[in-house]
């Protein structure tokens, strides 16, 4: 006698993704106030006292609200970086803030993968066009494709976690350039993070448009610039 576990139900597989939809709806309405810069202000000096009391159990409980943040899409993911250099600066920071922010990503990856991923990516391909040609591009230069979508700041950071997953992107793959691809920015931020505490004592507020000052951008544009060496070598070796 065998036994036959039932197929999942279509809803059930994507009602994590749903679930996620509907947290970040409610957090754009509800927690925008409390996961905000002034908020953070607000609270520092508790929070140092807890970090400096707990530092363990201050670090994973950071690294938790992070990936949270990340993986229901909630605002507030730009000051939880800086808080994580606020906190316990450039390093660990930057490792808390990469780390939290790609197990976030790949938990969306995954939700969205499993809930309408495999059928976006099947009618893609059953298609063909355009879309279908973006998608077999995609999967052959997969790994230039990501870390590109990673360096180059004007790629939204939810766009780049649900794009992989509805061409059928792997799940090593993802989470790999994930990691790779956000430590320059995380760098940048935490570092802004790390100095916030004369920041706090002029009253003023951090200048996050920093990623884009010229000796900042031209680096991760360069770093992206490298990622297309692959395709391009790729490219030639096929017309050779």
């Amino acid at each position: 006698m065998t036994d036959r576990t039932a197929p999942r139900p279509v809803w059930a597989k994507r009602l994590p993704f749903l679930l996620i939809l509907l947290a970040a709806i409610l957090g754009a309405f509800t927690l925008r106030d409390q996961l905000s810069f002034d908020a953070l202000a607000q609270h520092r000096e508790s929070l140092l006292a807890f970090r400096d009391a707990n530092f363990g159990l201050a670090s994973l409980a950071f690294v938790a609200a992070y990936v949270v943040i990340v993986a229901f899409s909630l605002p507030g993911a730009t000051v939880a970086t800086l808080t994580g250099g606020f906190l316990f600066g450039l390093f660990p920071g930057t490792l808390y803030n990469v780390l939290a922010a790609t197990l976030g990503a790949v938990a969306v990856f995954l939700a969205a993968r499993a809930g309408f991923g495999a059928d976006v990516a099947a009618k893609i391909e059953e298609k063909g066009g355009a879309a279908a040609r973006l998608q077999a591009a995609l999967r052959e230069n997969e790994w230039s494709a990501l870390l590109i979508m990673r360096l180059v700041p004007a790629v939204p950071f939810f766009v780049a976690n649900l794009l992989p997953a509805f061409v059928g992107t792997s799940l090593a793959r993802f989470a790999i350039t994930t990691f790779v691809g956000i430590i320059p920015g995380g760098l940048v931020y935490t570092s802004v993070g790390a100095g916030l505490g004369e920041v706090f004592a002029k009253g003023e507020t951090p200048d996050l448009s920093i990623i884009f000052a010229p000796h900042i951008l031209g680096p991760l544009l360069g770093l992206a610039a490298l990622s297309t060496l692959p395709i391009i070598l790729k490219k030639l070796k096929k017309e050779a």
